[in-house]
């Protein structure tokens, strides 16, 4: 299949959001859709999934004009859209979940069990996946529930599969077993649109880029003929830094630490300390217990035992209030599902944290809270139009400032950050690193826990690296490499790492 996008424009009131653009997508290729959230990807994106239409221009397929005024016509043209949100039930069996909303009915009327099985079955055959299509989704890890979500792609006829950030909540191995999947899927002549932040894994996987850029096309190629550093350029505009951003700075007092911390089974035995001003990183490979660490030091969570010292005083944080109250703020991994409160607006989900401390006789004290976030608004460069706006308004990057805003409002001592780029685009990064930065140098301390050894190499004074719910060991500083680190993580010892330098 050979899809042509001919001059899409399109404007939601006075916002025009894309500006004529003109794509190809040839059948059997990966095709990398890159841009800053707010570029305009999911607004194409959409009207190819038939979800929005175009106010001009036309799409043709294999040469034909086609009409996708709704995602049927979409799916029934071999067009298929894997959102970055699966919807996948967890409580139904693998083999229903590849049926969902086409379920084969038996000639009584009833599910075609049987069927739905041995067709399940027979496309994991033809895909080469080692999976049993009885098992229930809920017990399956994300790259899997992937596999689901292409595989029914594919039981639908799909000759073109959109990917929306399929790999943001992954690990390295699953996300290798994706990238097999979609490897399989260009064999089989199906055309991929991968769109992504990670420009690493563009250069891996796909064959041709676009780049958008408020709603231009501002670059279109070969992925072989540039670099990340291109990419990176061509979506924010400018050269983006790639240095270390850590920095000598004078540290305070000690204002955090935990001895002989134990949780069974997330974590044991962890003993550390953060002082005012630093920027620690705590990374590992995911499941290594840093998370689960980290909700317990924020009351979120249970300690079997151990200790806590907040400002060399002993705390007993059993409930997220006394963790504020003690000034710990604690920015969750995964935005959409423990950060924003989709029902809410902008202004709601940035003043929900100070609702009790500055409310009297129970009534919310709005223009303090408005006053607060204009100012927290200008410093962490929020784009946005009117705060009563709802929050799922905004781009990923800026959803992610508006919760930064939330936590900076309570005034805390001591801010812990977990992942606090995923998801978000490059500029959004960038951004985020530059106010992790100057909260330092403001005196406060800030705990970043992050997958990425890069994000810690550079703007981390120091880290501490994980392995199976143990502080492996610490890097200081130049210590810091992806090596040093991965070495640490799958359970390296420090020593052998200190005796190669």
């Amino acid at each position: 299949m050979k899809i042509e996008m001919t001059n899409i424009k399109k404007s939601f009131g006075n916002n025009e959001v894309l500006k004529s653009i003109s794509l190809t997508i040839n059948g059997g290729e990966i095709y990398a859709l890159l841009g800053e959230n707010g570029a305009g990807k999911s607004t194409l994106m959409n009207i190819l999934g038939g979800i929005h239409q175009a106010d001009e221009g036309a799409i043709m397929i294999d040469g034909e004009t086609a009409q996708l005024h709704n995602p049927v016509q979409s799916q029934e043209a071999g067009i298929a859209f894997i959102h970055q949100e699966l919807n996948l039930i967890n409580d139904l069996p693998v083999y229903e979940n590849m049926f969902l909303g086409r379920e084969p009915k038996t000639k009584r009327g009833s599910l075609d069990l049987e069927k739905m099985l041995h067709e399940t079955e027979e496309m994991f055959k033809k895909m080469n996946i080692q999976l049993d299509p009885r098992k229930m989704v809920g017990d399956l890890d994300s790259s899997y529930k992937q596999t689901i979500e292409i595989c029914r792609a594919m039981m639908t006829n799909a000759s073109v599969i959109i990917m929306d950030e399929p790999t943001t909540s992954l690990t390295d191995s699953e996300i290798e077993r994706v990238f097999e999947m979609m490897k399989t899927l260009k064999s089989h002549n199906v055309g991929l649109i991968f769109i992504s932040h990670k420009l690493q894994e563009v250069k891996r996987i796909c064959d041709r880029y676009a780049v958008l850029r408020d709603g231009v096309l501002v670059s279109e190629g070969s992925v072989p003929d540039v670099t990340t550093d291109d990419l990176a350029r061509f979506m924010v505009g400018h050269d983006v830094r790639t240095e270390p951003l850590a920095k000598e700075r004078n540290l305070g007092k000690e204002v955090l630490r935990v001895e002989e911390l134990t949780h069974h089974p997330f974590f044991r035995n962890i003993n550390f300390s953060v002082k005012q001003g630093e920027v620690v990183g705590v990374t590992g490979l995911l499941g290594d217990g840093r998370s689960e660490l980290f909700q317990s030091i924020f009351g979120a969570d249970d300690i079997s035992s151990g200790k806590i010292y907040i400002d060399g005083e002993e705390v007993k944080n059993n409930s997220t209030i006394k963790a504020i109250n003690k000034g710990i703020a604690y920015l969750p991994r995964n935005r959409k599902e423990n950060a924003i409160i989709q029902d809410m607006d902008i202004l709601e989900n940035s003043s929900i944290a100070t609702w009790p401390k500055f409310s009297k006789a129970g009534i919310i004290n709005n223009e303090w809270h408005l006053k607060k976030f204009e100012d927290l608004k200008k410093t962490l460069r929020i784009k946005m139009q009117d705060p009563t706006d709802s929050i799922l308004s905004l781009s990923g990057g800026n959803q992610q400032k508006v919760v930064l805003a939330k936590w900076l409002a309570t005034d805390p001592k001591i801010l812990i950050l977990d992942n606090p780029t995923q998801g978000v685009d490059v500029g959004a990064k960038e951004d985020i690193y530059d106010i992790i930065l100057k909260l330092a140098d403001e005196n406060i301390a800030v705990i970043v826990l992050s997958s990425e050894a890069s994000e810690i190499i550079r703007v981390c004074d120091r880290s501490l690296v994980m392995y199976q719910g143990v502080i492996q060991g610490e890097l200081i500083g130049k210590e810091m490499s992806d090596h040093s680190i991965m070495n640490l993580a799958t359970g390296g010892e420090l020593a052998e790492e200190r005796s190669e330098k």
